[in-house]
């Protein structure tokens, strides 16, 4: 089986999709300004410093929706897309997944962003196949701010994918895999590829491809 893995904020689309999700609840009045801005900045600070602890950072990336429930989450949600994603959402983005899909390759996004952000916007990309940080539901069926199961975060990429493959009682030597990503975050799965590409990437992921001969890939310069 021949798969296109990519990686999303970053590289797909230009921005990081959760950081916007919080800055957008912000200016839709869900969260205190001042107290959210700073906790969602130094998150995305330890993000980006490799430190960050995903279940905290999902427990508070998700209140907000908790608290406001499936209804007003959905609502809001489809004015974020229109505001704030599909004018990110970058042609030569878009033909690099279509061209993956007319190779007759299997394309998924494996994201560290939660479900309920992701899911329209790998809907948007015309990708049906997401693994994305599963959040945890309660017995009427609307999230808790847990996760469920294993994080698609750092080599928790690398165990989602293998259990993708395992339902399809497939192996990782059953598996061609080009992965795109901008991060050093992912460096476990960019590690498991045969094709590893670097996309936009960080500054620690592009001398990490410089110096192991990795392709780089610019998509939104």
């Amino acid at each position: 089986m021949k798969l296109a893995l990519f990686d999303l904020d970053h590289t797909l689309l230009p921005i990081d999709s959760d950081y916007a999700w919080g800055e957008f609840s912000q200016k839709i009045g869900w969260t205190d300004p001042a107290t959210f801005k700073a906790r969602n900045d130094q998150f995305y600070a330890d993000y980006q410093a490799g430190v960050l602890d995903i279940h905290d950072y999902v427990r508070f990336a998700t209140d907000a929706v908790r608290l406001k429930g499936a209804d007003q989450a959905a609502k809001a949600h489809q004015q974020f897309m229109e505001e704030v994603i599909l004018p990110a959402v970058k042609p030569a983005a878009l033909d690099l997944v279509k061209q993956h899909q007319a190779a007759g390759d299997h394309v998924m996004i494996v994201t560290a962003t939660n479900e309920f952000v992701t899911r329209p916007i790998a809907n948007a990309f015309g990708v049906s196949e997401l693994i994305a940080v599963e959040l945890a539901r309660n017995p009427q069926g609307w999230i808790t701010g847990d996760i469920a199961g294993t994080p698609s975060f750092k080599d928790g990429k690398v165990t989602r994918v293998a259990e993708w493959l395992a339902t399809r009682n497939l192996k990782w030597a059953d598996a061609h895999i080009t992965f795109y990503s901008d991060s050093v975050n992912d460096l476990p799965l960019l590690e498991k590829a045969q094709i590893p590409v670097a996309t936009n990437p960080d500054a620690r992921l592009r001398q990490l491809a410089t110096d192991r001969g990795w392709r780089t890939l610019e998509l939104f310069s």
